[in-house]
């Protein structure tokens, strides 16, 4: 049945990238995913943490905000550090960036990436993650281009969100579909289909097997269009 945007089951909403868009970054990318904007930047640091020090591998972190207005009321700036939400979105985009390397072997180097937030309409992580592996590749290949090291990046991430409303399995849920989902899931690939990370719930009810299979082949659709996007910007 057709959703509240018009969008069919399959379809993801429209998504834009714009790579460079931070002069400043070692890599950058704006990402539009419908009304979802996440300011996706990989800057490459001096050091690495005191565990990896000594090994000659560098490192990737990631940090996820949500700017006050993100949403349709203000929400107050996270001062005293991340909340549990938070911080649990900034594992998740770090494990997912951490896959798109090919191996550390870039010496005493950390990227670290930040996303953040500009305005919320849903999947604002999996957004984070697609648009933040275009930064990360950009990172890797200045390090390449300015600090003579072999370029380790190895594959594109794209992350998107799945769930079940209505009873109806979909692709790439906005807020309103989001908040009222029976199941909702997110779900990060490495090109061409390998699984990075699902995370997936039961918020209404429980689903079956083949649901489940029904909502991985959604993501795997979905993914397809977003290396595809990756691809057009990074001229691959």
């Amino acid at each position: 049945m057709p959703r509240g945007d018009g969008r069919a089951a399959d379809e993801l909403r429209p998504i834009r990238l714009e790579r460079g868009a931070n002069p400043y970054a070692e890599g950058s990318c704006l990402v539009h995913m419908g009304d979802t904007l996440v300011m996706c930047t990989a800057s490459v640091n001096d050091g690495v943490p005191p565990w990896r020090r000594g090994s000659g591998l560098g490192w990737l972190t990631a940090e996820y905000a949500m700017l006050p207005r993100a949403t349709t009321e203000r929400t107050a700036r996270e001062r005293r550090g991340p909340s549990g939400r938070t911080a649990e979105i900034q594992r998740l985009i770090g494990r997912s960036l951490r896959a798109a390397i090919q191996d550390f072997e870039f010496g005493d180097l950390t990227v670290q990436v930040d996303c953040d937030v500009l305005q919320a309409d849903g999947g604002t992580r999996t957004a984070a993650i697609t648009g933040a592996a275009v930064a990360v590749a950009d990172a890797c290949a200045w390090m390449e281009r300015e600090r003579g090291v072999a370029n380790r990046f190895g594959s594109l991430v794209a992350a998107v969100s799945v769930g079940i409303v209505d009873d109806e399995p979909r692709l790439d849920l906005c807020y309103r579909e989001d908040k009222v989902a029976q199941v909702d899931a997110n779900v990060v690939i490495a090109e061409p289909d390998r699984y990075v990370e699902v995370q997936g719930s039961a918020e209404g009810r429980t689903f079956s097997r083949d649901e489940f299979d029904r909502l991985l082949d959604l993501a795997t659709i979905g993914a397809g269009q977003l290396f595809a996007e990756q691809r057009r910007v990074l001229g691959l």
